[in-house]
């Protein structure tokens, strides 16, 4: 098998894995991809896993078309403004030229408005809550596999809200879901707060974002909430009788992940023999392996007991898969297999035979453990348990490591040349300062973290500061 790249390189490293693992492949179409069967699998338990939360919150799948008039999209003006750069526009239908140009899906807040005009009328029609699974198209300069692509797989949810307040509340129960995600069940740290006024999503009043970081030290914006205030009911007339019987605009949010989070998994679990997957996003959380030998009659014995451990497992709920292929050595399928990202494997030799034992080995260590043969479901429980554990840990202390606080520009820029990350910087909110940190440290405002307005002074102009926000360079 060939070896992967260092992960140092860490460009050519993340494409080699996505193509090795198998997880994506480059389609024939100019900055697409196909997502393959094991990257699919993993985008399916991160939609099964927000799927079971949006249904907490009262949330409901929908769908809605992916041509988008360009009439609906002029009808915000910052929102046509901020996705215009990147629409993809379709002028002919078969052998007729359209009458109006269709943008094909860039997000879809103008085509769902258009509906939801139709549909709210009182305010015993509030809240609506719905979300769909959906590609979106944006037509990207520069792309890279799960990072930044024409299209792209995402969920993107829309509500409409009787009141500001209850719309902010909305906005901010999706932002913790999207915590728990990452932080919790893709072991992914991340920044938590809200965007600067100008990296707000177009059309919206405020933006919440979850920002994480790579190891190359640079930030990625993982998942955004919006609280789009009353921007787009005013632009598409969606108005409802209230109940002191008048007439007024809802209060809306939509907000997203997409598959980009795949290729932050990636980055920042695997080392340089390829994926480390958390438990609850690998499609087999066990891989049995038997060390074959010349003796056929031992050999039937640890394929019946590779096979009756794997039965076991799965009937535990542990996903399994029993590797008897007689083609490829141990040490091969060893190898494979952590390059997969596989949790857990467990050996089954001669050794373990006469013993009654079996040798685990953790995908996170280089450790072997040797657990009785009766014990393996539970043990094997508790391995995965831990496996989360040590990744959530091991991905904390690197964030930790990554983020200073400076009170210069100067130290800005050190700080990034030593120790690339994310910098903590007070300014006082004028543009002209902000861009001055953009220009000077070529990075760009990514979170003002919850609390983050305080005292002091903008290390820019030196007037008082509104807020402290990190800046970081960005994918």
């Amino acid at each position: 098998m060939k070896s992967l790249p260092e992960k140092k390189n860490l460009s050519e490293w993340f494409t080699q894995v996505c193509l090795k693992t198998e997880l994506a492949d480059y389609a024939p179409v100019r900055g697409c991809m196909v997502i393959r069967p094991a990257g699919f699998a993993i985008w399916e338990r991160i939609r099964d896993f927000l799927d079971r939360e949006f249904r907490e919150l009262g949330v409901r799948n929908a769908y809605f078309p992916i041509f988008i008039p360009e009439s609906f999209l002029l009808k915000e003006k910052e929102h046509i403004e901020g996705f215009a750069p990147q629409c993809a526009w379709v002028e002919r239908g078969g052998e007729e030229e359209l009458e109006e140009r269709l943008a094909l899906r860039p997000t879809s807040e103008a085509i769902i408005c258009s509906m939801f005009a139709k549909w709210v009328r009182s305010y015993r029609d509030l809240p609506v809550l719905v979300n769909q699974w959906v590609n979106v198209i944006r037509w990207e300069k520069t792309t890279r596999l799960f990072l930044r692509t024409t299209e792209f797989l995402w969920q993107e949810g829309h509500t409409l809200h009787r009141t500001e307040a209850e719309a902010e509340e909305f906005a901010l129960k999706i932002l913790a879901v999207y915590e728990r995600l990452l932080g919790e069940f893709l072991a992914i740290p991340v920044l938590v707060g809200e965007k600067p006024e100008s990296e707000r999503f177009a059309g919206a009043k405020r933006t919440y974002t979850l920002e994480a970081l790579m190891p190359d030290g640079q930030a990625l914006q993982a998942g955004t909430s919006h609280n789009l205030g009353q921007n787009f009911s005013r632009a598409f007339e969606i108005r409802f009788l209230d109940s002191d019987n008048s007439e007024k605009y809802p209060f809306g949010t939509s907000w997203g992940v997409s598959t980009r989070i795949i290729g932050a998994l990636v980055m920042v679990h695997g080392d340089d023999r390829g994926l480390v997957l958390p438990p609850g996003v690998s499609e087999t959380k066990v891989v049995i392996v038997p060390i074959l030998t010349k003796e056929a009659k031992l050999n039937e014995s640890l394929l019946s007991k590779g096979r009756e451990i794997s039965d076991r497992l799965r009937e535990k709920g542990i996903s399994s898969y029993f590797d008897e292929r007689t083609e490829f050595s141990p040490g091969w399928k060893f190898n494979e297999w952590e390059m997969r990202g596989v949790p857990l494997r467990i050996e089954i030799g001669e050794e373990e035979i006469k013993n009654k034992t079996l040798c685990v080995k953790k995908r996170t260590n280089e450790k072997r453990e040797r657990v009785k043969e009766e014990e393996i479901g539970a043990r094997c429980e508790v391995f995965l348990k831990e496996i989360q554990e040590e990744m959530k840990k091991k991905a904390r202390e690197f964030l930790s490591e990554r983020i200073s606080r400076v009170e210069s520009l100067a130290e800005a820029k050190r700080v990034l040349q030593e120790k690339p990350g994310f910098f903590l910087i007070s300014l006082c909110g004028e543009r002209e300062c902000e861009d001055r940190v953009r220009q000077e440290t070529k990075s760009s405002p990514r979170v003002i973290p919850d609390g983050g307005k305080r005292g002091g002074r903008c290390v820019v102009c030196g007037s008082e500061a509104k807020y402290e926000v990190y800046f970081a360079r960005a994918y």
